[in-house]
């Protein structure tokens, strides 16, 4: 007997990443060339120190940590994130605007259960983050891409182009996953004035903003004292304090709007770990010189992957680097899927390939790749400018 599936989830997706893993479970590399991983861009080093003895401390001592909590988070998260955001966007956020949410992917899927069903639209830019794509397509809500061309950054004409009766939101995702770019301040601001003309949700995913290479606010969003109408602010605390596996996201948005993700999450998880908010908690207000220092290495790293795409690899095409990614246009005359399992085989490196971030079919996809550099330290980078060097399709 075959028990009945949705019919929606029958047309998602398998997860990429888990794919992709698929390509080296079971197998093994010489000491002398070992796997390179640069498919995923999760810390893969535990939070500092004295965060974890905070998280364990709680653990031990804490009885509200092992207990249901209010179903929007904590709050004094609730309030620090609202003093912090105020003070960095220069504008004005409430503790009353802010959830909680079991990592930033529970924000994106919370937050668009409330504004799109099935039938519905929803613009994303591509190369787009695959599990976005993934909850429109299992909530039976169809994905309208946005091309972005080669400097990877949507223009708000063309999106106007592409809005419907049926349209419910435009999702940007800054610093870009997968492109790596930062979007110019004026770029947002232009999708803000189109989303608020047409009546549709600014969605602005900022999981990475802690890596972005420019100083002071990336936008001026939250600067309008009417911000809430239109935009939905996205956060994760997993790259900043190394929360993975404790999943701390956050939605920034109206009180009304969170009144409806209230419903989705108390029937979703109840409450955000209670554990996993403390430790969020207690980095805002302690780990601010650490995460600089953090940062610092990312943007290190940085440079060192545009270094070497100009000396190592000319043939290859820099499209956009920042944050935890480089996305790169390969020279071969095969597509990015077979590339990418041929670079497993001859150049031990596990690399996502385009067509996991862009429409099926799309002849861009075939052409990119995305490396996610951030576990990948400097002799690391250099190991892996080598190997592609060296690689013959």
């Amino acid at each position: 007997m075959t028990l009945p599936l949705n019919p929606a989830f029958a047309l998602t997706e398998a997860p990429p990443v888990m794919e992709a893993r698929r390509w080296v479970t079971g197998r093994s590399f010489p000491e002398s060339k070992p796997l390179i991983n640069v498919s995923q861009a999760a810390p893969v080093d535990p939070p500092p120190l004295a965060l974890r003895h905070v998280i364990a401390e709680a653990a031990l001592n804490d009885p509200a940590a092992h207990l249901y909590g209010p179903v929007l988070g904590l709050p004094d998260l609730r309030a620090e994130i609202a003093a912090q955001w105020s003070g960095a966007y220069g504008g004005t956020v409430r503790a009353d605007q802010v959830a909680i949410t079991q990592g930033c992917n529970q924000a994106f899927c919370a937050i668009m259960s409330t504004l799109a069903g099935a039938g519905d639209e929803v613009i994303l830019p591509t190369p787009w983050y695959f599990n976005h794509k993934m909850w429109l397509d299992m909530s039976g809500v169809r994905t309208v891409p946005l091309a972005t061309g080669g400097d990877l950054i949507p223009d708000a004409a063309k999106a106007a182009q592409l809005i419907t009766d049926r349209t419910r939101a435009i999702v940007l995702v800054s610093p870009n996953n997968p492109g790596g770019v930062e979007y110019p301040a004026e770029t947002l601001t232009a999708f803000r004035h189109l989303a608020r003309s047409r009546d549709i949700a600014l969605i602005v995913d900022e999981t990475y903003r802690d890596f972005d290479s420019r100083t002071g606010a990336p936008h001026d969003l939250f600067a309008d004292p009417d911000w809430d109408d239109t935009l939905v602010q996205l956060y994760s605390f997993s790259k900043a304090f190394r929360l993975t596996g404790h999943r701390v996201g956050a939605i920034v948005a109206s009180t009304a709007r969170l009144a409806e993700v209230e419903k989705f999450l108390d029937t979703v998880a109840i409450c955000p770990s209670q554990l996993g908010q403390m430790a969020a908690l207690w980095g805002m207000r302690n780990l601010t010189q650490w995460v600089a220092g953090e940062r610092a290495k990312i943007l290190a790293r940085r440079a060192a992957m545009v270094s070497g795409f100009a000396q190592a690899l000319p043939d290859w095409r820099l499209m956009g680097c920042g944050a935890y990614f480089a996305y790169v246009e390969h020279p071969f005359g095969m597509g990015s899927a077979e590339l990418a399992k041929a670079l497993v085989d001859q150049a031990h490196v596990l690399m996502l390939p385009g067509t996991m971030f862009t429409p099926e079919g799309s002849a861009e996809g075939q052409r990119q790749l995305r490396i996610a550099f951030a576990n990948v330290d400097a002799g690391g980078i250099a190991t892996l400018f080598d190997r592609l060097a060296g690689f013959r399709a």
